[in-house]
């Protein structure tokens, strides 16, 4: 059952993401339209949504509402970018596909930057999770 493990067998996860280096075979497309709305609304909706009530009231009516349209820009902005590079070297007709946001800093950055974009991220997600602790302890209470 499964994969036959071989002297030249390499799990998935272990093999290099980059389509840089050369992939003979495309990566095949299993997702459907139902698949994205999934994965939209379990980003959407989770540990922020018991945060944002808590959050507006906090900030108020005027400031609540400013920070929230702001966040929009800035993730609207970080998403046209990161779409932009999904293609290396033209944004539309790039040879090569980048399939991570990782791949995209290491092809436009360096490997320098790679590993100091992959510590930043590390670290943003620990926040976050710490953060989303104390918030859903404090809406349990």
């Amino acid at each position: 059952m499964g994969h036959e493990v071989g002297e030249d067998y390499q799990s998935p996860l272990l093999a290099s993401s980059s389509s840089i280096q050369g992939s003979a075979e495309p990566v095949k497309r299993t997702g459907t339209l139902w698949t994205t709305i999934a994965h939209i609304i379990t980003g959407v909706i989770g540990a922020g949504v018991l945060s944002l009530a808590w959050s507006m009231a906090q900030l108020g009516w005027i400031a609540g509402p400013i920070c929230i349209i702001a966040f929009a820009f800035v993730t609207t902005v970080s998403n046209y970018l990161l779409c932009d590079c999904y293609k290396f070297p033209d944004p539309e007709f790039g040879p090569n596909r980048t399939k991570s946001y990782m791949d995209a800093v290491r092809v436009y950055l360096g490997e320098r930057q790679h590993k100091v974009c992959g510590l930043l991220v590390q670290e943003s997600l620990y926040g976050t999770t710490v953060a989303y602790v104390i918030t859903s302890a404090t809406s349990i209470q």
